[in-house]
């Protein structure tokens, strides 16, 4: 049988979580940061959690307890009152019922003194699993660092010096007729459509399962899913097209390598050095940037202060919520208000940060199908 948690048990917690919290408040200043590992954070982390759901059920089951003993209070004072009744009255402790009309009184001041509580530890409960997911989401910056450490390219040793790889070439960008006709003849190509937005007739603005599984009309605006996406990329590089239209009709398209991970690594697609200083990206490593995907209900982006599917609208690979989101709200035309432009369909590199785009389509193919091709 479970042992209630005791009191030293929770001011244990409650000083565990405010050290949580202050740290959280507080960072390391970045020139020399410290991190606990992963593994320590996240036992202690569960640890709290289940901590804060023992205290939660005591309270519970003292509430009941103190109900169970306010209805036989209720009963004793209803057979006293009749002397003629045939059963004995229930036996309640004396302790309990001494002090006469004092002992229900006491019971509801000892009630409302647990619901006090039991919100107290509600909301401690509530900072916890957010401290929880702050956690995670380390843990995910974590993993994509270590996954950007795998693709840094292997220096080649000479006379007992260390050669640098050479360094590859950014992609050609070429002027279109338009997204539509480009899209058809590189889908012959080989390459899959996996996003369109034409005519916001379909609404981005989805949850985590919605972009992981898929929606809208393949006729028409529609995101293909981000597990469908990695099958059809596997484990395998690929090459990533994106064709942007204006309200002006011009046209714009680019092409660069990527490599879209599994739903473990929130299908974080990893970036050369080279494309993604192109792309506008700062701070990028020698071995490249990984940008997980993020949906409103799914914070992965690279900002701790914000939740950029949030603040903005629609999931999308966020860095600093800044560079790019194709799917963002579709505006039929520019809004005059900047702080709503900002939500729009924006390409940063191209047309800027605050310029919404009327059309975007998004097309894949595996690196091997691009050699055979």
């Amino acid at each position: 049988m479970r042992r209630a948690p005791t009191t030293g048990a929770a001011l244990v917690l409650c000083a565990a979580t405010a050290g949580l919290l202050s740290a959280q408040g507080h960072p390391t200043p970045p020139e020399s940061p410290r991190f606990a590992s992963w593994d320590e954070m996240n036992v202690l982390a569960h640890g709290l959690l289940q901590l804060g759901h023992g205290l939660r059920e005591h309270v519970e089951r003292t509430r009941g307890h103190l109900g169970a003993l306010e209805q036989r209070l209720s009963a004793c004072g209803t057979a006293c009152q009749n002397p003629g009744a045939s059963a004995a009255p229930p036996r309640v402790p004396e302790s309990s019922v001494a002090g006469g009309e004092a002992a229900p009184e006491a019971l509801r001041s000892l009630q409302t003194q647990l619901k006090a509580q039991n919100s107290r530890i509600e909301q401690l409960f509530q900072k916890v699993a957010q401290q929880q997911r702050h956690l995670e989401k380390q843990h995910l910056r974590i993993q994509n660092l270590q996954s950007q450490v795998g693709l840094l390219a292997p220096t080649h040793l000479s006379n007992g010096m260390a050669k640098p790889a050479p360094k590859k070439r950014l992609p050609k960008m070429a002027q279109l007729v338009g997204p539509a006709h480009n899209a058809s003849r590189l889908h012959n190509g080989g390459w899959t459509v996996i996003q369109r937005r034409q005519d916001g007739s379909v609404d981005f603005d989805r949850p985590w399962e919605a972009y992981k599984a898929g929606f809208g009309d393949p006729q028409g605006e529609f995101w293909l899913g981000l597990e469908k996406v990695h099958r059809i990329t596997g484990d395998r590089g690929s090459r990533l097209a994106v064709q942007l239209q204006d309200w002006d009709g011009n046209a714009e398209s680019l092409q660069f390598p990527v490599h879209l991970g599994g739903e473990d690594t929130a299908y974080s697609l990893q970036l050369t050095a080279p494309v993604a200083s192109k792309l506008g990206a700062t701070m990028v490593t020698p071995g490249g940037l990984s940008l997980p995907f993020s949906t409103r209900d799914k914070d992965h982006d690279l900002r701790r202060d914000k939740n950029c599917a949030k603040s903005l609208s629609g999931g999308w690979w966020f860095g600093t919520c800044s560079h790019s989101n194709l799917n963002g709200q579709y505006f039929r035309s520019i809004p005059r208000q900047r702080q709503q432009r900002k939500k729009g369909i924006f390409w940063k590199t191209w047309r800027g940060r605050y310029y919404p785009l009327q059309a975007t389509t998004m097309l894949i193919q595996p690196t091997m199908a691009a050699a055979a091709s």
